[in-house]
């Protein structure tokens, strides 16, 4: 059933129910994935799901109700079944629906042309082939996987609010394992591509990366000068993203509470928020409240220039929403979070800022945020491997060693950032990026 049809269905109920602010909330996912190993697609998926959700103000309390059956009836009993949800609803927090911003980005059509399961299986196999051919010591375990993802969404409401938008995403990923018989290391890779040809370079870069860190050797335990790779640091990111949500400020869960307007961070650090970065597949010029999105700088020159609002927390502060009330999919609850979200590259090549560290460690691998940092406090200490830095230069591969600190005294630390910005696989609209770091004095954990 199309969504005018829907929406017509969900209206015409709303309204025999005396509804009088109510909105529906529309998404479609179609997606295909193939992933190899061996000389073989060992998992292939294709697929489309998605579902509606109605949601509607009763006596000053907002009631949900979702789901995927698109029949009449379903629909018809969405509406009830949100009705009666409203009445279990305690909070007294004020709740309302958005009647629209005043304009909003019109985005460019974009191309995806992994889109059809021929294609995406094809991909994934000549990407496994070109590794296994990359190097002799690529062995069994090694897997690639090729993704497409096109999603519908639209919103419409009782106060006229009509949006909708459609994007895309293709891409995929590599995971050599190498081996010289003695141990075997690996990598990942991921990258956006709208054919095999964007994406043949995967497989000689996997695969260096992976053969780079045989014969790893460990560290002394000590005070380090360090380059954090952007690939580890936009982890950094990613982990205390939270700490950036008007929400956990108004909780009491961020120690950015009231410090809009302070210094946070390096002069050197810009962090910005863009939910139409260029370039970008995942891009949408409104939030899953209706509000229209815009780049913004989080941080500008080491300065907290603005938290992460939905509308709720905006009108508690008194301030406009940023945009960023996200739905992670049609029956999800409005989260506050981030769009492209990353630290502005600066001008220095790696080689000037290999030369700028002169001693100290290259940290290329990160592990174990998810139980090893603290997302309020800040604290982290995380398993690490890399390459020694001696005189300017990338030296021996280097494993086994841990490097411990608090993200809030880290950004305060960055001297320099590199001039390549490294993303990570999108999540719906929320995507991390970062160059590298170069930060001075961190404790490492070694032998």
């Amino acid at each position: 059933m199309k969504f005018e049809e829907i929406k017509r269905i969900l209206s015409n109920a709303a309204e025999r129910r005396g509804l009088t602010e109510y909105e529906i909330y529309y998404q479609i996912d179609e997606s295909i994935s193939a992933e190899t190993l061996k000389d073989e697609i060992s998992a292939f998926s294709s697929g489309v799901g998605g579902g509606v959700c109605f949601r509607c103000i009763v006596n000053g309390k907002m009631g949900y109700a979702s789901g995927e059956r698109m029949t009449e009836e379903a629909l018809e009993e969405m509406v009830e079944q949100a009705i009666s949800n409203a009445a279990c609803i305690d909070s007294e927090d004020e709740v309302f629906l958005f009647g629209g911003s005043p304009s909003y980005t019109k985005l460019p059509a974009r191309e995806i042309a992994l889109n059809d399961a021929a294609t995406v299986r094809d991909t994934a196999l000549r990407l496994q082939k070109a590794l296994y051919a990359e190097s002799e010591h690529v062995t069994d375990g090694t897997q690639s996987c090729a993704i497409s993802l096109i999603s519908e969404i639209a919103i419409s409401n009782s106060h006229g609010l009509s949006l909708q938008n459609r994007v895309g995403m293709s891409g995929a990923y590599v995971n050599p394992i190498v081996t010289d018989g003695k141990e075997s290391q690996e990598s990942f890779e991921f990258d956006e591509g709208v054919s095999y040809d964007e994406l043949k370079k995967l497989p000689e870069k996997a695969v260096q990366k992976a053969l780079e860190k045989l014969g790893a050797e460990t560290v002394s335990s000590g005070k380090y000068d360090v380059i954090l790779d952007g690939t580890q640091f936009r982890q950094f990111l990613a982990t205390f993203s939270p700490v950036f949500s008007a929400k956990q400020a108004q909780h009491g869960l961020s120690l950015l509470a009231g410090k809009e307007g302070e210094v946070i961070a390096s002069p050197c650090v810009t962090v910005v928020d863009d939910p139409m970065r260029e370039g970008a597949c995942m891009q949408t010029p409104f939030d899953g409240e209706g509000v229209a999105t815009a780049r913004r700088n989080v941080i500008e020159n080491g300065v907290l220039k603005t938290l992460l609002y939905d509308l709720s927390t905006a009108k508690k502060a008194g301030v406009a929403s940023t945009g960023n009330g996200q739905k992670a999919g049609y029956s999800a609850p409005i989260a506050i979070a981030p769009y492209h979200f990353s630290i502005c590259p600066g001008e220095a090549d790696d080689e000037t800022l290999f030369s700028t560290l002169g001693n100290g460690l290259y940290v290329t691998q990160c592990k174990g945020f998810h139980s090893s940092a603290n997302a309020v406090t800040g604290d982290f200490s995380i398993e690490c491997a890399g390459f020694l830095i001696r005189d300017g230069k990338k030296s021996g591969a280097i494993k086994g060693f841990t490097v411990a600190g608090n993200f809030f005294d880290l950004l305060k630390q960055i001297e320099a950032v590199g001039n390549e910005l490294k993303w990570s696989i999108p999540t719906s609209f929320t995507v991390f990026g970062s160059p590298n770091v170069l930060i001075r004095n961190l404790s490492v954990a070694g032998k």
